[in-house]
């Protein structure tokens, strides 16, 4: 056998003998890299070496956002007909990387619903320099994330400025509907309680047509079905001026954490201000904010951009009808403010247990919508 082996490789030209050690080298470089599919999410296997390609050398002109976790990049597949897709580099100097990634594949590779971001496929490999790489690949989402709807960030995707798009109160109301349905899934719709952990604008992304999809999931916690509260650890879980305050001080993770970042999050929704905001000291935070505006005073803490597109709609009726239907339509609106505005505090209170339940908020947030549609009387 050694000598036929011998034979043909003495036989061959040494172009052909060059191409045979290429094609050898290759496949052992390939054996080297782990790409950790997620079954029944996905057939599509990417290497370190498909994604740095992908995102033309994770090219700063290709960064979406960074955090401590980790990095977003944009990048284009060729081999999937230019398919764009989001690459989430995670941060591997951080010491709970490697548990974000592992909780985020187990959560993601599970879960299906309309409001919740879909992973393409996972990669746990090494780079050229031999270090450790874990990354997670998204189904790309061209409007960006609620934040920079909120706040007006410009950003640059896909080489080519975003739009600038002020939300209106409808556009709120509809994502506001999105956020709660996903959490009302994670927490009594799935086999086992999820608890998302990190809720935020920034982890809400958004469609073309303004649909709305939770992401980040390297913080979500299983709950044990016997409880809905699981053991608290050291780490607090969330982000500052989202993250309830009985994690603060070392309670245990639960929905009810998941609900106080919601009302917070539908809060700075209706009045444009960051719980984060330089405004809020000592006592005052974003909660007791709206609180005290209740319900007199609600339009004064609006964001200014909702109230001042119905105005602008009313002006071009005309004049003979006009008053009419700005009465009409400015109880409609301030209705639906203050309504709003309740929810949102009844879901940031300080007593985990006396929020209010998720799937209250999505029917109520519906009423809400129908008021403001016109296909539901105002209350009497």
């Amino acid at each position: 056998m050694r000598i036929l082996v011998s034979f043909l490789v003495s036989s061959l030209p040494i172009g052909s003998i060059l191409l045979l050690c290429c094609v050898l080298l290759r496949r052992k470089a390939k054996a080297k890299v782990t790409v950790v599919p997620l079954l029944d999410i996905s057939l599509l296997k990417l290497s370190y070496g498909d994604l740095l390609k992908a995102t033309d050398g994770f090219s700063s002109r290709n960064l979406i956002g960074s955090g401590s976790s980790g990095s977003v990049y944009w990048g284009v597949l060729d081999q999937q007909e230019e398919t764009i897709l989001a690459v989430k580099v995670l941060n591997l100097q951080s010491s709970r990387a490697s548990r974000s990634f592992v909780a985020e594949c187990k959560v993601l590779k599970s879960i299906r619903h309309r409001n919740l971001v879909k992973l393409v496929t996972a990669c746990s490999s090494v780079n050229f320099q031999g270090n450790e790489f874990k990354a997670l690949v998204f189904e790309f989402m061209l409007d960006g994330n609620l934040d920079e709807m909120l706040h007006y960030s410009a950003h640059t995707v896909v080489g080519v400025p975003t739009v600038q798009v002020h939300l209106n109160l409808i556009q709120r109301v509809n994502i506001a509907i999105d956020v709660a349905n996903a959490l009302d899934y994670l927490h009594s719709h799935f086999h086992t309680p999820i608890v998302h952990c990190d809720l935020k604008p920034s982890n809400v992304l958004l469609e073309k047509d303004m649909t709305a999809r939770v992401c980040d999931f390297g913080l979500a916690t299983y709950l044990p079905h016997t409880s809905s509260l699981e053991s608290s650890s050291n780490i607090i879980r969330g982000s500052i001026g989202y993250f309830p305050p009985e994690y603060g001080m070392g309670g245990a993770v639960s929905t009810y954490g998941d609900v106080y970042s919601y009302g917070i999050l539908l809060l700075e929704m209706l009045t444009g201000k960051r719980p984060t905001d330089d405004m809020f000291t000592d006592d005052v935070n974003l909660h007791n904010f709206v609180l005290m505006a209740l319900p007199e005073r609600v339009k004064e803490i609006c964001d200014p951009l909702l109230l001042r597109e119905k105005e602008s709609s009313t002006s071009t009726k005309p004049a003979s009808n006009r008053n009419d239907v700005q009465n009409d339509e400015t109880r409609r609106v301030e209705e639906c403010l203050i309504s709003i505005a309740r929810i949102g505090v009844a879901c940031s209170v300080h007593l985990p247990k006396a929020r209010m339940q998720i799937g209250k908020v999505v029917a109520e947030l519906r009423v809400i919508r129908d008021v403001l549609t016109g296909t539901r009387m105002l209350r009497e």
